[in-house]
């Protein structure tokens, strides 16, 4: 049925001492009021007050709410609402208890009925929470104890699906409902996905039990802040870190992970498989005569190839330069594996056009089995690359098996042992010192320590031949304690010679894994009389791997004793922002492989920076060994670097002479 006009149903409000009006939500206008409405508005007449526009100087928060309103009025015709507003008429406000319901305006729009009345004086406080609730974006709603909706401020209602939305609707996960349930906390804080208008969303979220005002009933309060950026910024993080940025296939963090994990589901069923590792036989060349612009074509071509080639049940990782690894099984017949390596043999052979040249590699190929040849990802893999330099031994471009006659690596290993046990014994290993300079003013801020092994034929043997044999070995503990004691000395000599540098020393993800670690190194301080508040201990993101509690403990134990906390060669382990958030990190070392491959690698070294900027964490760039490198990365906001830009590590007399000398030039 047709409706009377407007002005015909409302007359009797005429009447009423009560202010009531009618408000246009679409034009932002009132279209009718009685006597004591326009007294509200303090307008001399209905038509005066009709003129104003209200939405001239209305904020864009007061607007969506009046738009929310007027959705839920459409959608429930019964839809009420109780608020205190402040209005402003004519520029002077006036705070009411209003009452909001929805009314058809007379050409069959939708419009808001309102009653008002002045209960006195407000006090200011109320006046400004109920602002303040109407205009933040924190979503803030207050549910039963069954959770049933109570109240929604406006940014939470604008995120809501219904009106009468529970609190396990909203929940995406319903695991959340089910902690509510059974804790017996009065605030619990956690980040959770729900459900909203806009669909699923990412929130930060805390529930706090207390009484409903009006009722005294047991009630949740929760607020909510949209973290939705921020972990799309951790999944890309993560994303980066697990990924190879030229070929996007998985790198080698994601292969000690991931791979384990299906190696492990394999031979849970009873089942076998098999790692092959693969490097290209010929890829030097091409990047030593073609460039490396070819060279990083070339890998994505073969990238391209292997994918094609693998099945479901089958895994490719690029582990780094010219090397991939395949994870095949489960395997029924061990024929299935020759055929696999005969297709990858055929595929990354055939010719590829690089610059309008046909150009040519071949792979080489080994293969461990599982579980006979190991159980564990780095063994399996280590038996691999043994199967594959046993096939470029012997001609290339083939593929051969880990077998027990490739055991002479192994007995090599043994003798290293051997002689890294002597070399602890009698002194033979030497600390040197590498500067770490502040960008702005390139004075030397810092040190890191850095082991060699003073060998009496063989002369200086660098750390990357010697550490894995220690780690592997359980003599990275003796050695660690050792570099250790002489950073520490170091760093007090400097100190009584007026150079308050900061010492960083490299901890092995193997030390983390001794008892005494915390206790040895604070007794160390005390006996060379060190301060560890300029001792910087370097960690891998791998020591953060598994969230173990032990770790946890050690490292809090070492910042409640003074020393900083940096976490080495970031970007190139499991880099994400939970541990960021969780771990007592001071700062972030950005790996040297990003610094060589500047114009690849910059957009994940804005996002390392981006990151640290939002946790106030200090960052280092390693491995800067050109002006333009140090360019590069002074726009990027670092605060240090270190590299053959300015020094080499050198021997502590040497680094001595060099802070004397630098001291004098600056003066």
């Amino acid at each position: 049925d047709t409706l009377p006009p407007l002005s015909e149903r409302l007359s009797v409000f005429h009447r009423l001492q009560q202010a009531i009006w009618v408000y246009d939500i679409d034009e932002a206008r009132v279209v009718w009021s009685n006597n004591s409405g326009l007294d509200i508005w303090q307008a001399d007449s209905l038509d005066a007050l009709r003129e104003r526009d209200l939405g001239a100087d209305m904020t864009e928060t007061v607007a969506k709410r009046l738009c929310q309103y007027q959705s839920d009025f459409i959608s429930d015709e019964s839809a009420e609402f109780r608020e205190i507003w402040t209005v402003y008429p004519n520029g002077e406000p006036t705070t009411v208890n209003a009452i909001y319901s929805g009314i058809v305006l007379d050409d069959g729009r939708m419009g808001m009925f309102c009653e008002a009345r002045k209960d006195g004086q407000f006090e200011p406080e109320a006046l400004r929470s109920a602002e303040a609730l109407l205009h933040t974006s924190v979503m803030i709603t207050l549910y039963t104890a069954s959770g049933e909706p109570l109240y929604r401020n406006p940014a939470a209602r604008s995120m809501a699906r219904s009106l009468d939305e529970t609190l396990d609707n909203h929940f995406h996960d319903a695991s959340v409902m089910q902690l509510l349930s059974h804790s017996t906390d009065d605030e619990i804080n956690l980040v959770s996905s729900v459900n909203t208008i806009h669909g699923e969303t990412w929130h930060d979220i805390t529930a706090r039990r207390c009484l409903d005002a009006v009722s005294g009933e047991q009630t949740w309060l929760i607020s909510e802040v949209d973290v939705s950026r921020l972990k799309a910024t951790e999944a890309r993080a993560q994303f980066l870190a697990e990924h190879d940025t030229l070929t996007g296939l998985p790198n080698r963090n994601h292969v000690t992970v991931n791979f384990q994990n299906r190696i492990d589901q394999i031979m849970a069923h009873g089942q076998s498989g098999a790692l092959i590792f693969i490097d290209l036989d010929q890829f030097k060349d091409v990047n030593d005569t073609l460039g490396h612009a070819s060279g990083d074509q070339l890998l994505v071509e073969v990238a391209r190839r292997l994918t094609e080639i693998i099945t479901e049940q089958d895994a490719v990782a690029r582990l780094g330069g010219d090397e991939f690894l395949l994870l095949s099984g489960p395997i029924t017949n061990p024929m299935l594996v020759q055929n696999l390596c005969s297709q990858i043999l055929d595929a990354v052979s055939r010719p590829i056009n690089l610059q309008g040249r046909e150009v040519s590699v071949t792979p080489s190929i080994g293969i461990s089995v599982f579980p006979d040849d190991g159980r564990k990802i780095l063994s399996l893999m280590r038996h691999a690359d043994l199967a594959m330099y046993h096939t470029k031994a012997t001609g290339k471009n083939g593929y051969a098996y880990f077998s027990q006659e490739l055991s002479d690596a192994v007995e090599h290993r043994i003798n290293l042992d051997s002689e890294l046990l002597v070399a602890l014994k009698e002194s033979q290993f030497v600390t040197y010192f590498q500067p770490r300079v502040d960008i702005r003013t390139n004075q030397i801020s810092g040190a890191e320590a850095l082991v060699r092994w003073q060998h009496p034929e063989k002369g200086l043997i660098p750390p990357g031949v010697f550490i894995p044999a220690c780690e592997a070995s359980g003599l990275i503990g003796e050695l660690g304690k050792l570099v250790f004691r002489h950073s520490v000395q170091a760093q007090r000599e400097w100190a009584c010679l007026g150079f308050d540098l900061k010492v960083s020393v490299n901890l092995s993800p193997i030390q983390f894994g001794d008892e005494q670690l915390v206790e040895d190194l604070i007794a160390i301080i005390e006996e060379e009389d060190g301060n560890p508040a300029l001792i910087e201990l370097e960690i891998t993101e791998s020591v953060l791997l598994g969230h173990d509690q032990s770790t946890i403990e050690k490292l809090h134990a070492l910042v409640d004793h003074g020393f900083r906390i940096a976490i080495d060669d970031f970007g190139t382990g499991y880099s994400n922002l939970a541990y960021l958030h969780r771990y007592p990190i001071r700062c972030l070392k950005i790996d040297r492989s990003f610094i060589q491959q500047l114009d690849s690698a910059q957009p994940i070294i804005e996002l390392i920076v981006s990151m640290a900027r939002l946790f106030k964490l200090d960052v280092v760039a390693e491995g800067v060994e050109t002006q333009d490198q140090l360019d590069t990365i002074r726009a990027f906001d670092c605060q240090e670097y270190q590299g053959y830009l300015f020094e080499r590590p050198i021997m502590f007399g040497d680094f001595t002479i060099l802070l004397e000398s630098h001291q004098q030039l600056a003066a």
